[in-house]
Order: structure tokens, then C-alpha cells, then sequence
């Protein structure tokens, strides 16, 4: 990281150690954005309403992960900083509020705002930063922008598959342009030190934003009380959907989650451990999402008719964030933490048997799970803890 920038505009690489107020605010945008696609799935409880959904949430999780790069690595107490940060905020929201319909009346509007977003930022960046490194890594991401915004467009003036198809492929080029450092054509290859992560920083803002994911859980928890009279049911229903929330916290947090920030430092390929850092958050996200839903249906009917939607759902939300999980164990120690396997072929056996009963056993049993898999988390940490050691080359150590 540079350690001075254009009229202040870059952070000193000493000064990168927690995320400032403004990023702070900038993430509150999101509980907006996952309530709304939260939203958007339980209107359309089917696959296909499912991998829609997941289209939605990687385009949303794009702009967050891009906007806490540039975050990073430009000082947020310059006012040109804030207005871009306030200008991604604006169009964040005006993406989330089209979310619900961006399958239908409103695909126009989310593609639109989408592309204003990112080639934007991009070029506003490009303008600020002349003469600096990130200027040409912007540059890159303006021109990779604007080739996906074809499929983006296209998508939007289509309908039902073909719009699902379009958004699919613009997805999957700007996630592979990013992996490969967006590669263009007589240009050398960007190294992945070229805009290195400061790890406790990186692991900071990865924190808050699954801090976030579970406080969308937790409002959808108490709007779905909210107006039925504390009646018997939905109230046991309330507590058993809240202490799984705080099982999956307690999960999270549990050693991996307090050590991203030294295993990105240690790695010698920081960027791109922490990319994939960034995407085991999205799957985890992802499953907090689907949990959010669950939670709803659980408390709206604890007892009704068993349905096999609800009953994937509930079951479903859990096992998509025990596999990121395990994902970001992996990062993190190098190990797939056993516990975290157990508890997905726990879900696997349970799912048959819990087709036929009701939602809150549904939610009790996905419970029992996670409270299995703390209990044994707690029992493995005073045995063994594992050291930090994430995949690939290390840096050499400084003592």
C-alpha cells in the first residue's frame, strides 16, 4: 500500500488498522439490502426463485467488496472520499429498494443502478488518483464494468430465463476478471501484491458485515412477533429461532473468526486470500439469508402443514453457513474443522424425517445441531488449537 497519495488522498499504511466511521455507515446500507432479498426469496420459495436470489446477492456483495477496497486504501476523512462513499451509499439503496421486483418491473432500474455504481466509483478513481497504482488498477475495472454491462442491459430488457441467463454471465465475468486481476489484452498481469490487504482491517470489515447479515435474522425475528399478541406458539417459535441465531455467532466467532486478520497477514498472497476470504462470507451471508426466511415461516406457522420448501429452507439456511464455515476454517488453518462436516451430514440425515413434522421441531432439531457443534468446538480448542496456517506460501516470519 502506498504510504502517501495524491493531496492526502491515500491511507498511510500505518493509519489501516480499523474501519472509520464512515465505512461504519456505509455498511448499515446492507441490513436494507439483505432484508430485501430476503424479501424477494420468501416471494418466490422455489429454485429457481432461490438462484435468483443468489444472482441478487452476489451483484449486492460486489459492490460492498469493492467499496471496502477503495475504503481501504483512500483516506476517509477527505471530503472527495466521503462524497464517493455517500454517492455508493445513495445508489446501494436505490439498488435494494428495486431488489424485490428486479426479476420483473424493476430489472431495468436494478441493472442501471448496478452499472452506475461500479463504473462510476471506477471512474471518479481513475480522475483522483493520477499517477498512482490503484488508478490503473481502476482503470482495468471501469473498462471489465462496462464490458458486463451488455449482459446487464440485455438482461433487463428481457424476461423470466433469458434475464436470469444474461445477469448469470455478467456475474460470473466480473468474479473471474477479478480472480484473474482483470486481465486485459497487451497489458502486463497484475501481481497479487499490487493492492495488498491490511489483514486486521480486511478481517474487521468482513466482521461487521456478518454482523450485519445477522442482525437482518434478528429483525426478521422480531417483525414476524410483532403484532401477534406474544401468543403461546409463535413465542416458543421466537426463542428457538433466536437461540439459533446466536448459536450460528457463537460459531462464527469461535477461533477462525477472531484469527482472518493474522492469517491474511501471514499469507505471502494476501489479495488473494482475501478474496476468498470475501467468499466464504458470501456463502455464509448467503445462508443467513435463507435462515431469515426460515425464521419467518417458523414463527408465522410453528405447527402447520409440513412443507418440503420449508423444511429445505430451514435446514438449508444452517448447512450453507456451516459450508462457508468451513470454508473459512480452511483459509484460516488449513484444516477442514471436522465438526463443521459433522454438523452438514447431521443436516443431510435429519432432512427426510423432518419433510413430515411441523416447522418449529424443524427448527429445534437444526438447533440441537449447532448447539452439537459448539459443544464439541469448545471440547477440540482445550485438546488441540490448531495454529494459524493458511493455504499456500507463508511470508517469512520477522523473529
Amino acid at each position: 500500500m502506498t504510504t502517501s497519495g495524491t493531496n492526502g488522498l491515500l491511507r498511510k499504511l500505518e493509519d489501516v488498522a480499523r474501519a472509520s466511521f464512515l465505512e461504519l455507515f456505509f455498511d448499515v446500507v446492507f441490513v436494507f439490502a439483505l432484508r430485501a432479498l430476503a424479501q424477494q426469496l420468501l416471494n418466490n420459495l422455489t429454485w429457481s426463485g432461490a438462484f435468483q436470489a443468489l444472482v441478487l446477492l452476489l451483484a449486492i456483495g460486489w459492490v460492498w467488496s469493492l467499496t471496502a477496497r477503495v475504503t481501504e486504501q483512500l483516506n476517509p476523512r477527505r471530503p472527495p472520499v466521503q462524497l464517493l462513499v455517500l454517492a455508493t451509499m445513495v445508489g446501494a439503496l436505490v439498488l435494494s429498494a428495486a431488489v424485490p421486483e428486479a426479476f420483473g418491473k424493476t430489472g431495468l432500474i436494478f441493472a442501471v443502478t448496478y452499472l452506475a455504481i461500479q463504473i462510476g466509483r471506477s471512474l471518479v478513481l481513475v480522475l483522483l488518483l493520477r499517477g498512482q497504482e490503484l488508478q490503473h488498477i481502476a482503470r482495468r475495472g471501469a473498462i471489465w464494468h462496462a464490458a458486463t454491462a451488455v449482459p446487464w442491459l440485455a438482461g433487463a430488457v428481457a424476461s423470466g430465463t433469458a434475464r436470469t441467463a444474461l445477469w448469470t454471465l455478467a456475474v460470473v465475468l466480473i468474479y473471474t476478471a477479478r480472480r484473474f486481476s482483470y486481465p486485459l489484452p497487451g497489458l502486463r498481469r497484475l501481481a497479487g501484491g499490487d493492492l495488498p490487504p491490511g489483514g486486521e482491517y480486511l478481517a474487521d470489515r468482513h466482521r461487521a458485515l456478518f454482523v450485519i447479515a445477522l442482525g437482518e435474522v434478528i429483525l426478521a425475528i422480531g417483525s414476524s412477533l410483532t403484532g401477534r399478541g406474544f401468543a403461546t406458539e409463535q413465542t416458543v417459535a421466537f426463542v428457538v429461532t433466536f437461540a439459533g441465531t446466536a448459536l450460528i455467532w457463537r460459531i462464527y466467532i469461535y477461533r477462525a473468526g477472531e484469527d482472518i486478520g493474522p492469517a491474511i497477514q501471514a499469507s505471502a498472497n494476501p489479495d488473494r486470500l482475501g478474496t476468498l476470504v470475501s467468499y466464504a462470507h458470501l456463502v455464509m451471508i448467503a445462508g443467513l439469508v435463507v435462515t431469515s426466511v426460515g425464521a419467518q415461516l417458523v414463527i408465522d406457522d410453528p405447527f402447520g402443514h409440513p412443507r418440503a420448501t420449508t423444511t429445505v429452507t430451514i435446514l438449508g439456511g444452517t448447512a450453507l453457513f456451516l459450508a462457508g464455515r468451513a470454508l473459512l476454517r480452511y483459509l484460516v488453518y488449513s484444516r477442514l474443522f471436522g465438526t463443521h462436516l459433522i454438523g452438514l451430514i447431521a443436516l443431510a440425515c435429519l432432512l427426510p424425517p423432518m419433510l413430515l413434522l411441523p416447522p418449529l421441531v424443524n427448527a429445534f432439531a437444526t438447533g440441537t445441531v449447532l448447539t452439537g457443534i459448539v459443544i464439541a468446538d469448545n471440547i477440540r480448542v482445550r485438546r488441540h488449537a490448531a495454529p494459524i496456517s493458511p493455504p499456500g506460501p507463508h511470508r517469512p516470519s520477522n523473529t
